[in-house]
């Protein structure tokens, strides 16, 4: 054998060995809860209990590694094929615990961080994951890539993630001489439900040039009143879901209120915007043309 080709045996033999090591080698990374999550090894077993962060995981190249998901984990396509278990306030904890996981990915808030203290109890690690700015999906995208050994592909979604944002920001980005449009974002009708500025929908108006104008409240999704919206009297109402005449007929009946009066009546899909997840860009994009529309009027 020539020093040529036995040289490159040698590169040929160490990358199959820092392959091999890398895919045994301890990871580590600090989730949206602040706490440290360490795994002896990569993820092989995942378990996913939010659909944002299914499709989390599957954009940062994991979702072969899903055994398990949580109801209304829809997307991608793949997604639909992995075993439903329940949702986070109907869980059984011996299924999880059947289904041998070596890594739960949940939404940290509400009812779920009580989950996530009784699966940390459980000896199984557990990833919190709860967005509230864009940077953070693009960082939970590496971090999980980084858990499941997948770092390279992490990095260049998060980067391709982080390009489209900031062209987004380019061509939304408000002059000095244009004004907030004051937005109304209605998730539901009876009751009345919106989201506060700890949601990720929030982030989203911001971007677009719009100020929501329940985004004080605290509770992240507080139900509110009819009349505290024609009080607040937004220029926009806007809402994720339904079909247009029937979802804003309440509303209609206001003919005082500048969101009716100049028909600033907009719907986007619920699931690109209230969804934590990569897809939230498209959802953004959505927005900030309605918010636009309204704008030129």
């Amino acid at each position: 054998m020539s020093g040529a080709n036995w040289s490159l045996c040698k590169i040929a033999a160490f990358t199959v060995l820092l392959t091999a090591q890398l895919s045994h080698a301890a990871v580590s990374v600090t989730d949206d809860a602040q706490r440290k999550v360490t795994l002896n090894k990569p993820a092989q077993r995942i378990i996913s209990l939010a659909p944002h962060t299914t499709e989390l995981l599957f954009e940062a190249g994991a979702g072969a590694l899903i055994v398990g998901v949580s109801d209304y984990s829809d997307y991608p396509e793949a997604a639909k094929k992995i075993a439903p278990i329940g949702n986070v306030f109907a869980l059984d904890l011996e299924r999880i615990i059947a289904l041998k996981p070596d890594l739960i990915v949940i939404w940290g808030t509400g009812n779920a961080k009580t989950l996530a203290n009784k699966l940390r109890d459980t000896a199984i690690p557990v990833f919190e994951s709860e967005p509230h700015q864009y940077e953070d999906i693009a960082s939970s995208i590496e971090r999980l890539a980084i858990l499941t050994g997948n770092a390279e592909t992490g990095k260049i979604a998060a980067e391709k993630f982080r390009n489209r944002l900031e062209k987004l920001r380019q061509t939304y980005l408000l002059t000095d001489k244009q004004k907030p449009v004051s937005v109304f974002y209605q998730i539901a009708r009876k009751p009345l439900m919106t989201l506060n500025d700890q949601h990720m929908v929030s982030a989203a108006i911001r971007l677009c040039g719009g100020q929501n104008i329940f985004g004080s409240l605290k509770e992240i999704s507080p139900t509110v009143t009819a009349e505290a919206v024609l009080v607040a009297n937004p220029d926009v109402i806007i809402t994720g879901s339904g079909d247009k005449q029937d979802v804003f007929a309440d509303w209609r009946q206001f003919s005082n209120m500048t969101a009716i009066k100049k028909d600033h009546l907009f719907t986007v899909e619920g699931d690109w915007l209230n969804r934590s997840g990569p897809r939230i860009l498209d959802g953004t994009e959505m927005l900030c043309k309605h918010l636009a529309t309204a704008r030129a009027k």
